[in-house]
């Protein structure tokens, strides 16, 4: 009769079987493997450990604690402030959902939504186009190379805050553009007070400051790309196209996979061009999601904390499903390819 031992078994090719030991680790519970992580690279951790307690501390106490305030009825009327020699308590409640409910079930939050949706993407897509077009052509050799590279990354080295007043200096009724336009007999545009040419002069603005980055990241990438491979698709009789989609489009995948979510992050983000261009305005068409939670905690009176905190939270949420779901996408299609 045989016995069941719980163990691994193996028959030999004479018929005689024999019982192999547990595999090791195979029954390590959890904290055993832990502790011996910790043992083995003690070091790196202690390296780490830091940096963790930094970033905790930096990030994960405000993280906390506004999604806390989004959960309450927080302004500045009822939270703790001082009056003169008194300081009167906060007496603020918490409402649990109430505020996630009343934003959602809103006009202003997806009228904001539909409009940040539109300006992210144009602004990515434009960017990431022009920089790679540029990145591919300073990839080749040509005179001055050096300095056309210098020109094009300029915008990334000027404070995003002395670059949007100057814009707003060439947008205005009287700027540089409308000056153009009167000497070639064409009637000046009002930039800035009409909300079309209002988010097209910001969508124009977010991307001269981005395509230095586009630029950067993926002339890095074509740079590492081997040059047998493009000889060998020209000596097969593959034309410029091909060679560009076959080739360079694959290769630069990984790097241009990554700067496309940093960028979708950043502009989805993007305060200072929308506030410091426009206000928001021309009667709040140019506002984004992050610009109306702005408005809500410092230039609305009373400032309402709680609702610029739910704000914050639901594009936190935004973009993290965005980064689930694209990195995803990513995954599949390289499993395809």
């Amino acid at each position: 009769m045989a016995v069941d031992t719980g163990q691994p078994v193996t028959k030999a090719a004479d018929g005689d079987t024999t019982v192999r030991g547990p595999r090791r680790g195979a029954d390590a519970s959890t904290p055993a493997r832990i502790r011996r992580a910790l043992a083995k690279h003690w070091y790196a951790w202690t390296m780490v450990a830091p940096v963790v307690i930094v970033i905790g501390v930096i990030i994960g106490y405000p993280l906390a604690r506004g999604v806390y305030l989004s959960m309450t009825d927080a302004d500045e009327r009822n939270v703790e402030r001082t009056i003169g020699a008194r300081t009167l308590e906060a007496s603020y409640e918490f409402v649990g959902l109430d505020n996630y409910i009343e934003v959602l079930t809103g006009d202003v939050f997806w009228s904001r939504l539909g409009w940040t949706v539109v300006w992210t993407v144009a602004c990515v897509s434009i960017t990431f186009t022009l920089g790679l077009t540029l990145a591919n052509m300073l990839n080749r050799k040509l005179r001055g190379r050096a300095l056309y590279r210098v020109l094009l990354i300029l915008p990334w080295g000027v404070p995003a805050f002395v670059s949007v007043f100057a814009w707003r200096l060439l947008f205005n009724g009287d700027g540089v553009f409308n000056n153009v336009l009167s000497g070639g007999g064409i009637e000046g545009v009002t930039w800035l007070e009409d909300p079309t040419w209002a988010k097209v002069a910001v969508i124009a603005v977010n991307v001269w400051l981005g395509v230095p980055f586009m630029l950067v990241a993926t002339l890095g990438a074509l740079q590492s790309i081997p040059g047998e491979l493009y000889e060998a698709a020209e000596m097969d009789g593959a034309g410029p196209w091909q060679r560009f989609t076959n080739i360079t489009l694959p290769s630069i995948r990984s790097v241009s996979s990554t700067v496309i979510l940093l960028s979708t992050i950043w502009t989805f983000n993007m305060f200072p061009v929308i506030f410091l261009l426009t206000q928001g305005g021309p009667y709040g068409s140019s506002e984004i999601l992050v610009t109306e939670a702005f408005n809500l905690a410092f230039v609305r009176s009373p400032r309402d904390f709680a609702g610029s905190a739910t704000w914050g939270v639901l594009i936190l949420l935004i973009l993290m499903i965005f980064a689930v779901f694209y990195r995803r996408a990513l995954r599949k299609q390289g499993e395809e390819w």
